[in-house]
């Protein structure tokens, strides 16, 4: 008499856990149930901003809710990463170059978030990097620009906004015995005037931050240090092609999801990211802000952090910069 309740409760718990194991693909079929948030790290009309916006006004259009771009610039990206990891909403996406976190252990004390509040989502296009120099200098390429600095020891300067791409190129100075002194900059357009004017001799930066003073002949872009050359700028070599590998970085871009978010969420996520590139507007508009669309998957995305990361604490080993945590 006492076996059809037991039957029935491990029926119930049978159907219960069915349902359970049918509940994050639906989720995740679902998401987004209200608007949704991409918090990034740079200011308005970067290459960064740029790209979000676009892929916020298609996605918008394909999740049914509002996209909402927040830029909260400052503190070498700790001030915008700090607000996304502190929000713990599935519906809070990060957008960043990796080049604003990937320095922050040697870096900064006590920072506002861990490595593990970035779950990568999809890596979405390639910053293109230059070393650029003052166009008054007569420099045609870096074999001339180095040389030029073993012949002035102390005697030129480098502009310097604090991030990894700074780290990687103090490292590979240091590392190289190039005597120059690092002239800090909060603000990356005053670095790129200050470049312009001559005050500082080299700058590596964002293509979107030189370019302006590139078309108004102030400033000559020597090398690009991506793995490949930028399509928009097809005559300028990469720093391998210079004969300069070590300064070889590409300029990782993607979206970040708290680690709440589904695993089945996130795979929703990046698809959806990959199937709105497809409008050939992106791309072009991604081109002429400086950037390459490059879309790539939550894992491909995570091992090229994780190069990266590695790079930057190749370089501090160099420098002799312990992790602060």
């Amino acid at each position: 008499m006492r076996t059809a309740p037991r039957l029935s409760f491990i029926w119930a718990a049978a159907v219960l856990a069915t349902l359970a194991v049918g509940t994050t693909p639906s989720a995740a079929q679902n998401w987004p149930t209200r608007p949704v948030r991409f918090v990034l790290p740079l200011g308005p009309g970067s290459g960064v901003d740029i790209g979000s916006r676009l892929f916020a006004d298609r996605l918008s259009a394909k999740w049914g809710q509002p996209v909402v771009v927040e830029n909260r610039p400052g503190g070498d990206g700790v001030v915008a990463i700090g607000s996304f990891a502190a929000a713990h909403d599935d519906h809070v996406l990060l957008v960043s170059p990796t080049s604003s976190f990937t320095a922050h252990p040697f870096l900064h004390d006590n920072l506002s978030y861990k490595p593990s509040d970035l779950a990568p989502i999809a890596r979405i296009s390639n910053t293109i990097v230059t070393v650029s120099v003052p166009a008054s200098m007569k420099i045609g390429s870096l074999q001339e620009l180095f040389a030029l600095v073993r012949a002035q020891p102390g005697k030129l300067n480098w502009a310097g906004v604090t991030g990894a791409l700074d780290f990687l190129l103090d490292g590979f100075l240091k590392g190289n015995g190039y005597d120059m002194a690092k002239v800090p900059y909060r603000n990356p357009v005053e670095a790129a005037n200050d470049l312009a004017e001559g005050r500082v001799q080299v700058y590596e930066a964002a293509m979107a931050i030189v370019r302006p003073q590139v078309q108004a002949g102030k400033i000559k872009m020597l090398a690009v240090t991506n793995t490949a050359r930028a399509p928009s700028e097809p005559d300028i070599p990469t720093v391998a092609e210079a004969g300069f590998p070590a300064l070889t970085v590409d300029g990782l871009v993607g979206v970040f999801g708290p680690p709440e978010l589904s695993a089945a969420a996130r795979e929703r996520i990046a698809a959806d990211f990959r199937a709105v590139s497809s409008d050939p507007i992106i791309g072009d508009r991604l081109n002429a802000s400086g950037q390459i669309l490059n879309i790539g998957g939550a894992d491909e995305f995570a091992k090229s952090i994780d190069a990266q990361r590695a790079q930057v604490a190749e370089m501090a080993k160099k420098l002799g910069v312990a992790a602060k945590q």
